[in-house]
């Protein structure tokens, strides 16, 4: 896939991967921040609720990680359990994964993680300290309002662990994706960020767009005046 740019600059090429959600070490050391990915195979939720339980409880992990899955996925699905146990499932939207960092390198190095895929990303950081000792990568999903394009690469629903402990929100739901996404690289094995090196492209030009403005009369509770930090 190739993106348009501005008259007299090399068009940019974005890489579409298909990846398995149990990825060779050589598959995830080929990803390139920007890539565009999708995801066959199995792939589970796990949030504060299943860290706290694996974690801090010490409860057995009711899954084979990570021979069955090595992608955690950072969502509280649009799920129910039907009465004769078989499940619905539509939207599956992600939520900011940052709130779960201070489990992570734990989580990691205890069921063998690769794919961490969420909103929203972390800092390098984070990646550097947590994802790299453990050879693993950051997806992110890819704008909002996705939830039901993602629902599409959900084959089915393989199992939900710990519903009763935890409710529907919080469990560990088990579905089966085929070409699951888009997902978009967001860190890499040199524990590198996609959207503070965008973000720095793209302050470098803040100042210039504001040159001769006068300071704003009217601002709002915690407003800062450095341009810089309304880039997000």
């Amino acid at each position: 896939m190739c993106l348009n740019r501005p008259k007299g600059t090399a068009p940019v090429t974005i890489r579409e991967v298909r990846l398995s959600t149990t990825p060779s070490d050589e598959s995830i050391a080929d990803l390139r921040l920007g890539d565009i990915v999708y995801l066959d195979g199995l792939m589970y939720t796990a949030r504060e609720g299943v860290y706290m339980r694996a974690l801090d409880d010490k409860a057995n992990i009711p899954m084979e990680l990570p021979s069955q899955s090595a992608a955690n996925f950072h969502c509280s699905p649009a799920a129910r359990i039907n009465p004769d146990g078989s499940f619905d499932m539509g939207a599956v939207t992600a939520t900011a994964s940052f709130r779960f960092a201070k489990w992570l390198p734990e989580w990691m190095a205890k069921t063998g993680a690769k794919l961490i895929v969420g909103k929203g990303g972390m800092s390098s950081r984070d990646y550097k300290e947590y994802f790299v000792p453990n050879g693993a990568v950051y997806l992110s999903t890819v704008g909002y309002g996705t939830g039901a394009l993602l629902g599409r690469g959900v084959e089915n629903v393989e199992a939900v662990h710990w519903n009763e402990e935890l409710g529907l929100a919080q469990a560990m739901w088990v579905i089966k994706c085929n070409g699951m996404g888009p997902f978009i690289v967001a860190s890499d094995l040199n524990g590198d960020c996609l959207f503070e090196r965008e973000n720095a492209k793209i302050a470098e030009n803040v100042a210039r767009v504001y040159e001769g403005t006068k300071p704003a009369v009217l601002k709002r509770y915690g407003e800062s005046d450095d341009r810089t930090d309304e880039v997000i």
